[in-house]
């Protein structure tokens, strides 16, 4: 086993690394927080550890898995919710904050404290450019629910060509007098909130959901 001086600072350096990016998740309010990495890198670590003194040459049979066991452990924050996949950030967060613990128990600081930075850059500054992309293409499913006339769904689609929306009608349905016809629509916010007036505002809409 290493030195107790070396015990401590790589338990330090876990609490720090696992403590930075929780962080960010429990400022976003994310599902695995501060406290939650900090146990997976602290729990990764531990593992590793305990390979490399116990298991001698079969030391990488309990590294393997723990990639598994945080397989489920990420897969625990996977959500779908209004038609979108959620959680997949902080999944992945969980499987590269426990690489981080196996990394520090291999002695690898440099590498370690590089993919740290890299880990925090990815989750801070590239959230302002996905919501720059998210603002030039969104995508949305719309339902509406319409008193039966003929061609009434063309004109919907005519509304979504105006205001260069790109569509696929996904189904259409007659329920007695009414006509429900249901599209997904992909295009910039500034079009999608241009087609929502429209819609609003549309005396032959009877219900809208977006």
């Amino acid at each position: 086993m290493p030195s107790i001086d070396i015990l401590l600072l790589q338990l330090l350096m876990v609490i720090v690394v696992g403590g930075l990016i929780g962080a960010e998740r429990e400022y976003h309010s994310k599902s695995a927080g501060f406290r939650t990495m900090i146990l997976i890198c602290l729990g990764s670590f531990l593992f590793t550890t305990f390979s490399i003194h116990i298991s001698g040459s079969s030391s990488d049979r309990i590294a393997s898995n723990i990639v598994t066991g945080i397989g489920f452990l990420g897969a625990g924050v996977i959500f779908k919710s209004d038609n979108r996949i959620n959680g997949i950030t902080t999944a992945a967060t969980i499987w590269a904050v426990a690489a981080l613990g196996m990394g520090i128990a291999d002695n690898a600081y440099v590498l370690v404290g590089i993919s740290t930075v890299v880990i925090m850059s990815a989750l801070m500054l590239l959230t302002k450019l996905e919501r720059i992309i998210d603002r030039i293409n969104q995508s949305h499913t719309y339902k509406i629910v319409s008193i039966y006339q003929e061609d009434l769904l063309k004109q919907y689609e005519n509304m979504f060509k105006e205001c260069q929306l790109h569509y696929k009608r996904l189904k259409r349905t007659k329920n007695g007098e009414y006509l429900v016809g249901t599209w997904i629509v992909h295009g910039s916010e500034k079009n999608h909130n241009r087609f929502t007036k429209m819609i609003l505002h549309d005396p032959t809409v009877k219900k809208f959901e977006f």
